[in-house]
């Protein structure tokens, strides 16, 4: 009660936010005048005038109002289109580094190109993020013409690029691209040998389109950049035929349908195993030993396949492949797999070519990936349901940002009916009516196999429509854009038009383009013309039919997709109107509804056809809808909570390796680990405090053989009188550095330094895929340390600060055996790394999905590494046991006699 109180007087947070950034707006229009006067010559050389304020100590605060102005100017001269009000209150919450919460129809992409501009001005980058390549190329060519007339480039990251393209697009002031692409390119620029084919700049200030997509439904599933492992497809199709037959059978498995998951049950388990053992693949014991570790895999995984997914409906078959489908966007996602063998598992199921499976040699999760711009902004037409999260994942604060024009729009209370033909009758129905009339409608289903099943009843009515979901992605736009034109019908999965505004009448530009295949030119303009009256026209019709009826057939588990797609409807001020049909069969009510629904039903006496209407059902349902919510939030939360560990050394590992690369040459490094590796062998044979005869003398000495290829009289050595620990250590350098000094000499010094650093990085990225690998493996069986009433997540902290620790330990040992036992001939080229195979990019659901797209090839710079070779070619070789040779060593070259001088101050002193 006082809180309402309190909001009463005060106002709420949102509203004392807002009052204190449209006082800015009076002081922004002021300008208007005086800049509509300028001609374009004047405008375009503000953009050198903010420079030099800034140069000068001014901040991007300061220079706010006139940069904004001058963006609003641009874009009415450049674009037709004048920023209203509200959108610069949007545009300065973007630059406040906060998400813009603004219905559909307001114009996002116009509200960035005002933060965009001023953060642009620094000359270090401004990231805009879109959800997919088509939002990407679109608005880098749309909003560019604002950013090119004012001076500043523009570059655009899709999938395909080349890393020279990549490179230029992110040296542009201004870079549209997908999140995806983002993220691999960081992941992927970890992976280089040098500093120069790095693509990325150090970041700065990024904006995120639809972040609610991408920061809330997309952050559940890290990015994995990973390479191919041992094939076993043969394995998951001979797996696949044993257990399609025994899922047929429900007494063989148990499903969990809210948590996703299916075990098998006791009598499945014997069944599984005599179906095995009749098919060869169980040869010994039980299928739970230890050795059948694989099989058990596999046959977790094909069930899952048969039980818990569904063609249409979590996934597509197209093209000999196996296409995942977003549940959220509905939108057909390209390339991206399940992990942990379940693609493969779908792949067998569906009988396509089952492609091998991939080892992680990169990861990030897109929390991780986006705190680490300084500045992060975004904006959404959905966004304060998921505010918490958005406060305590990314320290971002939600304003919602009034509309330019009331809002319209009826929304209905939802119908209820106990079937689900019922509740699809009472759908069609409703089309036909609203058509009739001549009122653009737009359905909203949850699946593709809805979406069909729903058009298959329109072909039955007769009633034309148009279909819209992953089976036809590549039609989005046009579709979407014409969904507004009088009695259109358009069918939508769960993606009414994402980044495509519905335009009651028509939209005039996407019909022109449809008509020209081009945006401009005089053939343009005309279509324009032509189309332009007919648009008027069916908007006045759409109108006056009460605009865009938006009907959802079902409530999706998310409150944001329902309002997604209601908030298709209404916009700028546009009549509109909203239903949503359910029925006790619909998964959302059968799984998280009430069990006792359907009998009270019955009891009120409901009979077939009618609906129950009512407000509680609707409170009932956002209350469902809340508890899935917060079980998604809770396994993001996790999610991250383990991925914090791996970034804080993922941090470290790509600082080292990139200081690794920035320096002139790595000796110093090579040889403190040579010291480390010897010293942790003395500590090990010669324990603190021990007797000589306590010494472990024959392992010191195998040591020494194996890790540094040395064959040295250690047990000679403690014969001798006195001798401590100490001096045996100094013993051992000393040899060790004369042997690598003469290795250095023979080689050439210039040479030694870039097989040092090859050898080092090569060998890094190999224990670092390793320590991956292994994280994996303890990350899936951590959760068992809680039947031992143990913090599994503390549990994960200390083991994975060990094996990093223990990886550290095997990169001093690999490097220091692979130098101190490496042979190049003076007149071959060092080892360079190899060109890493094709790459895949993945972006796994928790314990689930991933993402492959095939990438680009590793970094290969031979050309580099033969002219160095070149240049230290030597004709003759130094052999450190002849000193008549010893004339050849170079004169800044450690002396091959062991002294540990440089050559020219010791034996090439004339």
């Amino acid at each position: 009660m006082f809180g309402r109180i309190a909001r009463a007087i005060f106002g709420t947070s949102n509203d004392r936010a807002l009052k204190g950034l449209q006082g800015r707006v009076p002081q922004i229009n002021a300008l208007e005048p005086t800049l509509a006067a300028l001609s374009d010559e004047a405008l375009q050389a503000r953009t050198a005038q903010f420079k030099d304020r800034l140069a000068k100590g001014e901040t991007l605060d300061d220079i706010l109002p006139d940069a904004f102005a001058t963006v609003r100017e641009a874009a009415r001269r450049v674009l037709g289109l004048r920023h209203f009000d509200v959108q610069m209150v949007g545009g300065m919450v973007l630059h406040t580094g906060k998400i813009a919460e603004m219905k559909t129809g307001e114009g996002k992409t116009l509200v960035a190109t005002l933060p965009v501009y001023l953060n642009a001005l620094t000359g270090k980058g401004v990231h805009v993020v879109t959800v997919n390549d088509y939002l990407a190329r679109r608005d880098a060519e749309w909003m560019g013409r604002i950013y090119r007339f004012l001076g500043l480039t523009t570059g655009v990251i899709v999938h395909g690029l080349t890393d020279e393209e990549r490179r230029a697009a992110y040296a542009a002031d201004v870079t549209y691209g997908t999140n995806n692409e983002f993220g691999f390119d960081y992941l992927r620029d970890n992976m280089k040998y040098r500093l120069e084919e790095m693509v990325q700049r150090d970041f700065n200030y990024a904006i995120v389109d639809e972040v609610d997509s991408i920061l809330i439904d997309e952050a559940r599933t890290p990015l994995i950049i990973s390479g191919p492992s041992d094939d076993s497809s043969d394995l998951y199709r001979r797996v696949d035929a044993v257990v399609k037959v025994l899922a047929a059978d429900k007494a063989n498995y148990e499903k969990d349908e809210k948590q996703r998951t299916c075990n098998l049950t006791e009598d499945g388990s014997e069944r599984v195993e005599e179906a095995l053992r009749e098919a060869g693949l169980l040869e010994e014991g039980n299928l739970y030993d230890f050795h059948n570790v694989t099989l058990v895999h596999h046959v977790n995984q094909s069930l899952r396949a048969h039980v818990l997914f569904a063609r249409d409906v979590d996934y597509i078959v197209r093209d000999d492949k196996v296409v995942i489908i977003d549940e959220f966007t509905g939108r057909m996602m390209e390339g991206r797999r399940y992990s942990d063998g379940l693609h493969q598992a779908l792949e067998a199921k569906e009988h396509v070519t089952v492609q091998p499976e991939n080892q992680t040699l990169a990861s990030i999760t897109f929390q991780n990936y986006f705190r680490l711009y300084p500045k992060l902004a975004g904006m959404t037409g959905t966004a304060a349901t998921e505010a918490d999260e958005f406060a305590e994942i990314y320290k971002l604060e939600v304003v919602e940002i009034p509309t330019n024009v009331p809002v319209a729009r009826k929304d209905s209370d939802d119908e209820v009916y106990r079937s689900a033909k019922e509740k699809y009758d009472a759908v069609i129905t409703l089309i036909d009516e609203a058509r009739t009339r001549g009122q653009p409608v737009l359905v909203g289903t949850t699946s593709i196999e809805k979406s069909e099943l729903i058009s298959s009843l329109l072909k039955q009515a007769k009633i034309p429509h148009n279909v819209l979901n992953a089976r036809y992605h590549e039609q989005e736009a046009v579709i979407v854009a014409q969904a507004g034109r009088p009695g259109s019908v358009t069918i939508a999965t769960n993606m009414a038009g994402r980044g495509t505004d519905i335009q009651l009448g028509g939209n005039v530009e996407m019909l022109a383009r449809q008509e020209t295949g081009q945006g401009e030119g005089p053939e343009y303009e005309a279509a324009l013309a032509r189309h332009k009256a007919e648009v008027e026209t069916g908007r006045a019709r759409a109108k006056e039919a009460g605009g865009l009826f938006v009907i959802g057939t079902e409530r999706h588990e998310s409150r944001r997709i329902d309002n997604q797609l209601r908030g298709r409807s209404g916009r700028q001020g546009d009549p509109g109107a909203s239903r949503f049909f359910l029925s006790l069969e619909d998964d959302l009510m059968r799984i998280f509804g009430s069990d006792r629904m359907g009998g009270m039903l019955e009891r009120l006496g409901l009979k077939e056809g009618e609906a129950i209407i009512h407000p509680w059902i609707n409170k009932a349902l956002e209350k469902a809808q809340k508890k899935v919510e917060a079980r998604n939030f809770d396994t993001r939360k996790n999610l991250l909570k383990y991925d914090d560990v791996m970034n804080d050394q993922r941090r470290e590992v790509y600082a080292q390796r990139k200081a690794f690369m920035k320096a002139a040459d790595v000796q110093e490094t090579v040889a403190e680990m040579r010291r480390e590796c010897i010293g942790g062998l003395v500590d090990k044979a010669i324990p603190e405090n021990a007797y000589p005869e306590q010494w472990d003398l024959d392992g010191l000495e195998a040591k020494t053989r194996d890790l540094l290829g040395l064959d040295l009289p250690v047990r000679d050595w403690a014969k001798e009188e006195g001798i401590d620990e100490t001096q045996v250590r100094e013993r051992i350098e000393a040899a060790t550095e004369q042997h690598y000094a003469a290795k250095a000499a023979n080689i050439g010094p210039d040479l030694m330094r870039m097989v040092e650093k090859s050898l080092l990085l090569q060998i890094f990225d190999q224990v670092w895929k390793e320590h991956l690998l292994a994280l994996d493996h303890l990350r899936q069986g951590i959760g068992l340390r809680a039947y031992g009433q143990r913090d599994p997540l503390n549990e994960y902290k200390s083991e994975a600060f060990l094996l990093f620790n223990s990886m550290l330990a095997d990169l001093r040992e690999r490097v220091t055996s692979v130098l101190m036992r490496i042979e190049l001939r003076p007149d071959a080229p060092p080892p360079m790394p190899e060109p890493v195979r094709v790459l895949d990019m993945r972006h796994p659901e928790p314990a689930m999905a991933d993402m492959e797209m095939a990438g680009a090839s590793g970094p290969g710079y031979a050309p580099a590494a033969m002219a160095a070779a070149d240049a230290s070619r030597r004709a003759d070789a130094v052999d450190p046991a002849d000193p008549t040779t010893w004339s050849r060593t170079p004169r800044n070259a450690p002396c091959p006699c062991g002294s540990g001088k440089k050559y020219k101050h010791c034996h090439g002193r004339a």
